[in-house]
């Protein structure tokens, strides 16, 4: 906890606690900034990607009760501006909760903030978002119904030519797509929010090792009971158990990027490689996640002198 900032020295007065104050002024933050990207207004696309910021500054400068009350202040502020439920829903499921629930997992007691736990969440949240739109999709033919449909409208407005085997693989892809690049988003705006909190001395705990972070024991196997749903399955029900595998191989994809990191902090031309690395796994998507994957779980069971659970 940083010096000057203990928990409990808070004022008693309702409108006077800063808590109150800075959960309030983040929801109200961050559903502006989502509102901002929905309406289409310049720049609305950093600011969707920067929404979940304010809810992290709250959370891990003034506590979960601060997060706890950004949600209910940001979805009524959306509600308002009159965008829809779809905005809310979108706001909620992507940044609104996993961010609230981050800081919940992540501000245990002890010295740093807790890794293990919400690199977990940055699968299994996914995985339960998949679940239940699968079932939400039942009554429209189902998932890849939906997905299979959504594709082709939205290639169809960007006025390209519409291939069947395009629209396939990107369907396929999706959910896995979808997490990382959320997961990737979190992450970035919780390092952010601890980052400029820390150097003003307003962090409710020390910074964690980020690249140490491992997920628990047990969470391969998740990903890995999917794959095997999915090798089973007949090609009309294969799409729920592919998308729980690429959601739940998110973290593991994570953390063999932070195993790569660590692995060329001491090599003197690192950046040039990782720049190399980068502009490879874009271009090798599907092998270059494999071959990520395959480092984090060598990351998760094959290193030596494993840091202590943070």
């Amino acid at each position: 906890m940083a010096a000057g900032h203990p928990r409990g020295n808070f004022p008693t007065g309702l409108i006077d606690d800063p808590r109150l104050l800075a959960g309030a002024a983040a929801g109200l933050v961050s559903a502006l900034a989502t509102l901002w990207a929905l309406r289409g207004l310049p720049g609305g696309l950093g600011l969707f990607w920067l929404s979940p910021l304010p809810l992290f500054l709250a959370g891990l400068g003034f506590g979960g009760i601060a997060t706890t009350l950004a949600i209910p202040v940001g979805g009524a502020a959306l509600l308002l501006a009159g965008p829809g439920w779809v905005a809310l829903l979108l706001w909620l499921v992507l940044y609104a909760l996993p961010a609230w629930m981050l800081v919940a997992l992540g501000l245990r007691p002890g010295p740093r903030l807790v890794l293990t736990a919400p690199l977990a969440l940055l699968g299994l949240w996914p995985a339960f978002v998949t679940l239940a739109a699968s079932l939400a999709a039942g009554e429209h033919g189902g998932l890849e119904a939906v997905l299979h449909e959504a594709v082709r409208d939205g290639l169809e407005r960007m006025g390209g030519g519409v291939s069947e085997p395009m629209v396939e693989q990107i369907v396929r892809l999706m959910p896995g797509a979808l997490a990382l690049w959320v997961g990737l988003a979190l992450l970035a705006n919780a390092a952010g929010a601890q980052g400029f909190l820390q150097r003003r001395g307003l962090a409710l705990a020390p910074a964690p090792r980020w690249r140490s972070g491992r997920l628990p024991g047990w969470y391969p196997a998740l990903p890995a009971l999917a794959g095997l749903a999915w090798l089973v399955a007949d090609e009309a029900d294969a799409m729920l158990p592919l998308s729980l595998c690429l959601v739940l191989s998110v973290p593991l994809l994570l953390q063999g990027l932070a195993a790569m990191h660590t692995r060329l902090a001491s090599f003197s031309g690192r950046l040039p490689v990782l720049i190399l690395l980068y502009v490879l796994i874009l271009v090798f998507s599907l092998p270059g996640a494999v071959i990520l994957v395959a480092l984090g779980l060598l990351e998760q069971y094959g290193r030596r002198n494993p840091p202590a659970n943070m």
